[in-house]
């Protein structure tokens, strides 16, 4: 038996479960917070596996493991606004008897704008968390310079081992893979590094060299910083913040056509990235593979938050923009008209999947 297939399966369960749990969880704490009834909270998808009720919500365990629902309501009230003018002055009645247990549509538009936005913001908090324990065990890595490579661009600039990089481009770093990061995904000619030297401030401009699809500055860092200690919080906040940037610069890539469909990946990739990560690290150990498990965990939970605030139709996103209509205009959009668009955004994001699935296939045979 491949014990190795098995480990995949569990990390790659635990990981969606414990991000989906997070994401919905928001929802239905900020739902609760303001009075709104929650009619279920389920993680996973397809037939139930396991389910109780209690009070007015129904808790359950679905079969496939992937996401999840916080469902303010009925399908069927959202379905027919005659029957719903006939029963308004019947709402009307059992909100003011019990205004601590209203529907989603009938509380205010500000309380449903921190509803729908506490799930990807759970997500951030999910991600800091994780990177405390990251950090704590892994430390992290600054920007002092330990070594310049010679013959590359950094030594023609004059930058030393010793100096401090605070800034690549005008964009402000803390750790070393921030660098990396700006390097492999800015293609600008020159670059403006700006750095620190026995308390001094200097600048200077440099043009990377490339070497196949990588550009290379040529410094090394092993700045390393111990953060098992009180620093912890300052570095995990730091670490969330590179995979911030890491992601708003992907989907900036995405957008402007320069990652092609392979930089997509879908559950299936991501399981093979989990399969790699485990077969790579399993020889230092298993408090080793844990880590690198956590650290999958980190950013899925910072990208599944990220990309759950796209202004598109049936993410969260989607539905902030008809939020923040109606808060401005004094009135929802109609409900018909939400819905319709919402039902396209979610077909949209049906074949994107099935797109996804489909290649995340063919590069493993690839």
């Amino acid at each position: 038996m491949d014990f190795s297939f098995i480990w995949t399966i569990i990390s790659f369960i635990l990981i969606f479960s414990v991000i989906v749990v997070f994401h919905e969880g928001g929802h239905y704490l900020i739902a609760r917070a303001n009075g709104i009834r929650v009619h279920e909270f389920t993680i996973g998808l397809g037939p139930k596996l396991f389910h109780f009720k209690k009070g007015e919500t129904e808790y359950s365990i679905r079969a496939l493991p992937f996401g999840g629902a916080c469902i303010f309501e009925n399908p069927d009230e959202l379905e027919d606004e005659e029957e719903e003018k006939e029963n308004e002055e019947k709402l009307t009645k059992d909100l003011e008897s019990d205004k601590k247990n209203k529907s989603f549509k009938d509380a205010s538009v500000f309380s449903r704008i921190a509803t729908v936005f506490a799930g990807p913001f759970f997500n951030i908090i999910l991600a800091y968390i994780l990177g405390l324990f990251v950090v704590f065990f892994a430390g992290e890595t600054g920007t002092t310079v330990d070594a310049v490579n010679p013959n590359y661009p950094a030594e023609a600039a004059g930058i030393q081992a010793g100096d401090v990089i605070t800034k690549v481009n005008g964009e402000r770093v803390y750790l070393f893979s921030e660098i990396r990061l700006i390097t492999f995904v800015d293609k600008s000619e020159v670059y403006e590094i700006e750095f620190e030297r026995d308390g001094q401030k200097y600048v200077t401009t440099l043009t990377p060299m490339q070497v196949g699809a990588q550009r290379i500055i040529g410094i090394q860092s092993k700045d390393f910083i111990d953060c098992s200690n009180f620093s912890m919080f300052k570095y995990s906040a730091l670490e969330v913040r590179y995979w911030l940037k890491a992601t708003f610069k992907s989907l900036k890539m995405l957008f402007t056509g320069k990652l092609n469909k392979d930089d997509l990946a879908g559950p299936v990739g991501v399981a093979q990235v989990i399969d790699t990560t485990i077969e790579d690290t399993k020889q230092y150990g298993v408090f080793t593979v844990i880590l690198n498990m956590v650290n999958i965990a980190l950013l899925l939970s910072v990208n599944l938050g990220i990309m759950n605030l796209l202004p598109f139709p049936a993410l969260d996103g989607g539905r902030l923009v008809f939020l923040f209509i109606e808060a401005v205009i004094g009135k929802p959009v109609p409900r018909k008209f939400e819905g319709f668009v919402h039902m396209a955004g979610i077909i949209l994001l049906l074949l994107l999947s099935v797109f996804v699935l489909c290649n995340d296939i063919t590069k493993f045979f690839r």
